[in-house]
């Protein structure tokens, strides 16, 4: 046995061993399934466009016709029962249903992931797995937590038709046909600037020893947006949930990463499994941030957008108009809200307008 597959032992199991048995109790079996040696060429083998991180075969042609092969995923949002979650998937899954037959689609199946433990009334409208939560304060107040081992569940009990994964989250708008950006057995994901695993490597060397390769093998990704061949998930997923668990428990990990801690789990169990990513950045915009709508797949309504009535932005300060996703407290999706003042960007307009938010 070699030194990084001792180290994986010894990271995992220094959690798993004992919300192993809790979690057999709570009649969720959990089959840990540790780092092996990757089968798949690694991604250094593959000529990649060093701006958008994408094969140059791909990266000069567009998404359709006979490039395009039906090689579909099944879309799966992990959510708790609260009115915030259920209100969200309810307009993610509205527009799921909208572009999924569309040109160029990749898209197959979708699964509500509802991780409270029981059905809600929502069932016959939202596909849903119901999976159990993490016994009552393992998440140490983190409730994010309950995710990977939410997709555990998921992966071993539910039949998935779909060969590839694309993990998305409540707070997705898509906005046009996603196809499947993944190829040659790398993932595709959404590149956030805020995941860096050279400033935190002495960390991440905790979780990813140095046997396992440069820490620039850690991607700056988070699992969603991400789309992942099934078969590399079902090993990504007990060792994101262990990673998760370890990273909690572990004081300096948790300073540093904080509200995002899972995120870099995930990337740290791909790296552990030899998934690497093709860094799409055009997956998705965060407005109020990202301005421009453009050939984006997707909106990620979760930053506060707060404008006065000149058009300016007063971020941190409630505006004169604003939309919050926290600041709603319906289940039902909203209808004819207010417009943002006329010389807002175009993607907080795209959030709130009656073709991005009715149902």
């Amino acid at each position: 046995m070699g030194c990084g597959n001792s180290f994986i032992i010894l990271v995992t199991l220094s959690v798993a061993l004992i919300t192993y048995n809790i979690l057999i109790s709570a009649n969720a079996p959990l089959k840990l399934d540790l780092p092996a040696p990757s089968n798949s060429s690694p991604p250094s083998k593959i000529s990649v466009d060093p701006v958008i991180k994408m094969p140059v075969e791909r990266s000069s042609r567009r998404f359709g016709g006979q490039q395009q092969r039906k090689r579909l995923f099944h879309t799966a949002v992990t959510a708790s029962d609260s009115i915030y979650n259920t209100r969200q998937c309810r307009v993610m899954y509205y527009w799921f249903r909208k572009h999924r037959d569309g040109p160029n689609s990749g898209m197959g199946g979708f699964t509500r992931i509802l991780h409270s433990g029981k059905a809600d009334k929502f069932m016959d409208e939202i596909p849903t797995f119901v999976a159990q939560p993490l016994p009552s304060g393992m998440d140490k107040g983190y409730i994010v937590l309950n995710r990977p081992w939410a997709f555990v569940q998921w992966l071993q009990q539910a039949e998935i038709k779909e060969d590839y994964i694309l993990m998305a989250e409540p707070d997705h708008i898509i906005v046009k046909p996603i196809p499947n950006l993944s190829r040659d057995g790398l993932g595709a994901a959404f590149p956030f600037f805020y995941i860096e695993a050279k400033k935190y490597e002495s960390t991440l060397r905790k979780f990813f020893p140095v046997e396992k390769g440069p820490i620039t093998n850690i991607d700056p990704i988070g699992n969603s947006p991400v789309i992942v061949g099934k078969e590399s998930l079902k090993k990504i997923a007990p060792t994101w949930m262990n990673v998760s668990l370890a990273m909690k428990k572990d004081t300096e990990a948790d300073k540093a990463f904080g509200w995002v801690l899972e995120m870099y789990a995930y990337a740290v169990s791909s790296a552990l499994h030899g998934v690497g990513n093709i860094l799409y950045k055009d997956f998705m915009i965060q407005p109020p941030w990202d301005t421009e709508l453009g050939e984006k797949f997707i909106i990620h309504y979760t930053y506060g957008c707060d404008y006065n009535m000149k058009d300016e932005l007063t971020y941190g300060k409630i505006g004169e108009w604003r939309f919050d996703k926290r600041s709603i407290d319906q289940v039902a999706p909203l209808r004819n809200l207010p417009l943002p003042p006329t010389g807002v960007t175009e993607s907080v307009v795209c959030i709130v307008s009656p073709t991005s938010l009715g149902v």
